[in-house]
């Protein structure tokens, strides 16, 4: 077997038991100490962030303050938090934008 397959392999079943071991020990996982609920709680929105902060101030590679998709994010941030509305923040971010391009 050539070093190709034998690395190919044994990350298979590296990541295959990775993945069983959530499925083995789940009963262990029903009554997360209260430290831990607070801090899980906070990757969903930190994941969000990784993702969408880039788009906003580093759209082509390189910081650009000034380009429209910054202030359509930041108003539809600002509707998202004042409101906890997805369709009206979606909405608003788009109008903004399509206005913001437009000019």
């Amino acid at each position: 077997m050539s070093r190709t397959w034998t690395a190919i392999v044994v990350s298979g079943a590296g990541t295959f038991a990775m993945r069983a071991s959530f499925l083995a020990f789940a009963h262990r996982l029903v009554a997360v100490p209260p430290a831990a609920a607070r801090v899980l709680r906070q990757i969903p929105p930190a994941a969000l962030a990784a993702i969408i902060a880039p788009a906003l101030v580093r759209p082509d590679g390189h910081l650009d303050l000034l380009q429209p998709r910054l202030p359509a994010g930041l108003l539809a941030a600002l509707v998202a938090w004042r409101t906890r509305n997805v369709g009206l923040t979606v909405l608003v971010g788009v109008v903004v934008l399509a206005a913001a391009e437009a000019l």
